[in-house]
């Protein structure tokens, strides 16, 4: 019978043989997409976090300047760049990370975009909010309004017609349309 259980599994074998060969070739590429899709997100985090740091860090110094101690606005100034201080800038080792001392970035994000909004509202200005994937759908108004896109004027003037007497328009009717600078 054993003779026959080759036959009668050949099907299975070869799946499973391609299984492993395909479960191998995808951690691998796995593995690649995953870190350049990490490094990625890193940056769109640290460009934010950058934002908030140099922001905090000319308001501070804008404050010291004028020699204006409002201890509310510098209690939260002070406040925004320890959050941020406290962001890591390593990747940890695994050592690290199965000892349980995790530090829970989104939370972290969270709260420092927090901060930022109460930063504004201390100082009185409209914040700059972007949230870490970059894109402009992201930004969230302060009086919570939707966000007018802006029309932008065209470059190129297209003659569409509009306003021409019947005369004019059948003169242009053969002509091909021209753009005007």
């Amino acid at each position: 019978m054993d003779e026959f259980d080759s036959l009668v599994n050949l099907e299975q074998t070869f799946f499973d043989a391609g299984y492993k060969d395909g479960h191998a070739h995808g951690r691998i590429h796995g593995l690649i997409e995953g870190r350049a899709l990490g490094r990625e997100k890193g940056y769109e985090m640290w460009e934010e976090l950058g934002y908030y740091e140099g922001f905090a860090s000319t308001w501070k110094a804008h404050l010291v300047f004028q020699g204006t101690e409002d201890g509310r606005i510098t209690h939260h100034l002070n406040g925004l760049l320890e959050l941020i201080s406290q962001f890591p800038q390593v990747n940890p080792s695994v050592a690290q990370a199965e000892a349980g001392s995790e530090v829970d970035i989104l939370k972290l994000l969270r709260n420092i975009r927090s901060k930022y909004k109460l930063l504004c509202a201390s100082l009185g200005i409209r914040p700059r909010l972007h949230a870490a994937d970059g894109s402009e759908a992201a930004q969230e108004p302060v009086d919570g309004a939707q966000v007018k896109s802006k029309k932008k004027k065209s470059i190129w003037e297209v003659n569409d017609g509009e306003g021409e007497d019947e005369e004019q328009s059948d003169r242009k009717q053969g002509q091909p349309q021209t753009l005007s600078f």
